[in-house]
């Protein structure tokens, strides 16, 4: 009798941990880890552009030492964050390692708004392969940050879901941060034009 209990309490249990969502928290967050590396890959390329681009540009506009000198420590910036699986997991370092992104795009626009002044580097072929380049790996962190997005919202979905909110609870998972706009307030204010001539 003692065996048969057992085995039907054991039973129950499995059947109860099928329908709580437990499975779906795995499936989720080895989703959101996938999308999160894809993320890493190609922020690591932009990364991993930036001496090149530096290095070429400094040849035609060594002048531009404070441009130039944001980029190499936004680069830098970048490179000592620890961009791990976990950090999705960890709003403070996360809020860390988007600043540091923001700071190298931002970065980075400089550096570009400085290439047009010297129309010799505009015409170099390796800058404009490098650009090239650049602009192709933007357009690669743009699709992964939204694959990123996308799927953290699906686990955080989840996570709030009843019943599933019952098991994240039983089993610590917690709501995912994901990438937020930083200048929020600017980008909702309406844009003035002024079409006085002076």
């Amino acid at each position: 009798m003692r065996k048969i209990l057992a085995s039907l309490s054991t039973l129950l249990l499995v059947l109860s941990l099928t329908g709580c969502g437990y499975n779906t928290f795995q499936s989720l967050d080895e989703q959101v880890k996938a999308d999160w590396s894809e993320v890493l890959n190609q922020y690591q390329r932009r990364a991993d552009l930036v001496p090149n681009l530096v290095n070429t540009v400094k040849g035609y506009a060594s002048h531009e030492e404070r441009v130039l000198t944001e980029v190499t420590e936004a680069r830098a910036k970048v490179s000592s964050i620890q961009a791990t699986p976990e950090l999705v997991n960890d709003p403070q370092a996360f809020a860390k390692f988007q600043a540091a992104q923001g700071q190298l795009t931002s970065a980075l626009s400089r550096l570009l708004v400085v290439s047009e002044n010297y129309p010799q580097l505009k015409a170099d072929a390796g800058f404009r392969d490098l650009q090239a380049q650049l602009e192709g790996t933007e357009n690669r962190v743009t699709v992964a940050r939204n694959r990123y997005i996308k799927s953290v919202q699906e686990y955080n979905v989840a996570v709030r879901s009843f019943p599933n909110n019952l098991t994240a609870k039983m089993f610590n998972y917690e709501a995912k941060p994901t990438f937020t706009v930083e200048n929020e307030k600017e980008i909702s204010k309406a844009p003035t034009v002024n079409f006085d001539s002076k």
